[in-house]
């Protein structure tokens, strides 16, 4: 092999094996430096090298040197082998580094490059810090004293967000990443080797090498106290899981098992007996051929009655939809080996978090002439545009903004001129009722922001005067209006907001200090179940990572489609998890101007856009923006 050549890794992917440098100093800085191209003879001497450490290397396709996952290759395998004799201290460094992406049992090989007390003191499963590129080593630096004390390798990158120990996903404003690699010598064998004896808990990760490794998947619980469903979105690995040996599939029914992450659990209650777990030794489990899966569970599950047992089958059927490409047939639960309740895909649709799944939904907006207009229009056919039924329809108020009930019986529109809010029928005629609240701030941003509904039935609305700013609530879109406090405002002001189907979360456009900023929450109910006191509660940041956001809307169970722009950057309208996280494949094709977007619940229907420019335009799946109506303002869709 070259001499100075020390390549410890191979990723694999499609027949191609990409051969990863470890030194990070001589030939660059290996993810981040440029690569080297290998040689004939020094890439067949890296082979020889490889296969006597990796599980498997094909024996076709081309070789080339990498140096990271690229955003996107979910194919690329690491394979990790441990580290060479007499290995030099930057060598165990950037190994142990590079095998902490691999899918390696154990994380065994990452564990030779560390001493036997760091060993049992690492838990890959604590956590996840991932950056923004992967984790730079700089050092060492300089040793304290002799050469016993050790050399520290300090890791350098931008830290974007964690995933805790319950698999929960939570962004932040990127901050300078502060772990530490400490190394000593200790006898291996016959010789005195370069060891980790420090290191961080958990893992460390590039957003790359998290991407091809994790993915997102929703798993389901019930809204507190309701017969509904409520995602909880979580992410598990893509292909074994290195500690627990799990499939994704068993991996999904495990994490859901465990119960709601932290931030969700408030306000979702799980059916599921209390102990209840997998069969004991149950890593994997596989659908038929009519796409029917048989789930073990301990002998804690046989408490569950059959009603309960339906809707812990439900949980199921929900969470399994992120991970099979058609439909789940059914879901059979056992315990103990007897059969305790069977419900199919179609028996679950009645836990749906949207009970108006499978109903074909249309957008609405304002039309130039201030009134509620019905827009139908497949992608291929010509726009059709027609006005409600009732005074929102006729005119008899003009209208800025508007929000339809899920229901599509009513709808609620405010005035133009910002300060009233009215209920009215869109399916009979009938006459305009009073304004259900007056706002006392004046203009577009100071007075009341574009109303929404909730899976409940109920209305929201903000107050934005700058004299008396508030969050309303309107029990079935009726009066009196109900203050909701908000916790953790921390001086920001609601310019907008979008409550979710289940109703147990909402999210919020902030401004401040001329930001805006966008939050979700957790809406928290409190008392008697008719006359509940209702709090938002738990804000979280959803797009740290954008300068400003200016339109939001729901786009299912646990996605949101934001539009707004990343610091020096052009406006983008692309899709965001709930937990925040995001993926080059969210990113939709531009639009200039857009002050309003929406969004169906069933990904199906194209989105809806206001662009200045372009006037109410859609986005049909796999093609661009198209006009639909060249004048009209706030495209909604029901909710």
């Amino acid at each position: 092999m070259r001499a100075g050549l020390r390549t410890r890794h191979a990723r694999v992917r499609s027949g191609r094996t990409r051969f990863v440098g470890a030194d990070r100093g001589r030939y660059g800085r290996g993810r981040y430096g440029r690569g080297r191209a290998l040689s004939a003879p020094a890439a067949l001497g890296v082979c020889a090298v490889l296969l006597a450490g990796c599980a498997s290397i094909p024996d076709r396709g081309g070789v080339e040197p990498v140096k990271a996952s690229p955003p996107g290759e979910s194919q690329v395998r690491v394979y990790a082998v441990p580290p060479r004799e007499k290995a030099q201290p930057s060598e165990i460094v950037d190994g142990f580094l590079e095998a902490m992406t691999s899918d390696d049992p154990d994380f065994a090989m990452a564990r030779k490059y560390l001493t036997k007390d760091a060993s049992e003191f690492w838990q890959p499963g604590a956590g996840t810090a991932v950056l923004r590129a992967a984790p730079d080593p700089a050092g060492p630096k300089e040793p304290s004293g002799s050469e016993a004390a050790g050399l520290t390798y300090p890791l350098y990158g931008d830290r974007i967000a964690d995933v805790d120990a319950a698999h929960a996903y939570k962004p932040i404003e990127p901050t300078a990443y502060d772990g530490d690699i400490h190394l000593v010598r200790q006898t291996v064998g016959n010789t005195k080797e370069w060891r980790i004896d420090s290191l961080p808990q958990g893992l460390v990760l590039g957003e790359s090498d998290f991407q091809r490794n994790y993915r997102s998947v929703n798993k389901y619980y019930f809204a507190s106290g309701e017969s509904w469903l409520v995602a909880d979105p979580v992410y598990i690995r893509q292909r074994i899981d290195p500690t627990t040996r799990m499939d994704p599939v068993t991996q999904a029914v495990k994490v859901l098992l465990d119960g709601p992450t932290h931030w969700l659990k408030p306000v979702a209650e799980s059916p599921f007996p209390a102990g209840t777990a997998l069969q004991k030794g149950v890593t994997t489990l596989e659908f038929d051929d009519r796409n029917a899966l048989k789930v073990p569970l301990n002998e804690k599950a046989a408490k569950a009655g059959r009603t309960q047992c339906r809707k812990m089958a439900a949980q199921l059927l929900f969470t399994l939809r992120d991970l099979t490409s058609t439909p789940v047939g059914q879901v059979e639960l056992l315990a103990d080996g007897s059969s305790l309740c069977v419900l199919s895909g179609d028996q679950a649709e009645e836990f749906a978090p949207d009970r108006a799944t499978g109903r074909a939904v249309n957008p609405y907006f304002v039309d130039d002439h201030g009134r509620l207009s019905l827009l139908q229009a497949d992608s291929d056919q010509p726009v059709d545009r027609s006005q409600v039924i009732g005074p929102f329809g006729t005119g008899a108020v003009k209208l800025s903004s508007v929000g339809v009930a899920r229901d599509e019986k009513h709808a609620a529109g405010v005035a133009e001129d910002y300060k009233s809010l009215y209920v009215s029928s869109i399916l009979a005629d009938s006459e305009l009722g009073d304004p259900l609240v007056t706002s006392g701030g004046k203009g577009q941003e100071s007075a009341l922001s574009a109303p929404s509904w909730d899976g409940r039935g109920d209305l929201w609305i903000a107050d934005r005067d700058p004299a008396k700013p508030r969050l309303l609530r309107f029990t079935g879109g009726a009066g009196p209006a109900l203050p909701v406090t908000v916790q953790g405002l921390d001086g920001a002001r609601i310019k907008s907001l979008r409550v979710s189907a289940d109703g147990a979360r909402i999210a919020l456009l902030l401004t401040k200090d001329g930001r805006n900023t966008l939050q979700i929450g957790r809406v928290e109910r409190h008392g008697p179940k008719g006359d509940p006191t209702v709090t938002v509660t738990g804000l979280q940041p959803v797009a740290p990572q954008m300068e400003t956001v200016t339109a939001v809307s729901w786009a299912g169970p646990s996605r949101l489609v934001v539009v707004g722009k990343e610091a020096g950057g052009v406006q983008q309208v692309r899709y965001i998890q709930t937990d925040g996280s995001t993926s080059a494949a969210g990113v939709l094709p531009g639009l200039n101007q857009v002050t309003a977007i929406a969004a169906a619940d069933d990904d199906r229907q194209p989105l809806v856009a206001d662009s200045e420019d372009a006037g109410i335009v859609r986005l049909p799946s796999g093609t661009n923006w198209q006009t639909m109506v060249e004048v009209g303002t706030s495209p909604v869709y029901p909710g």
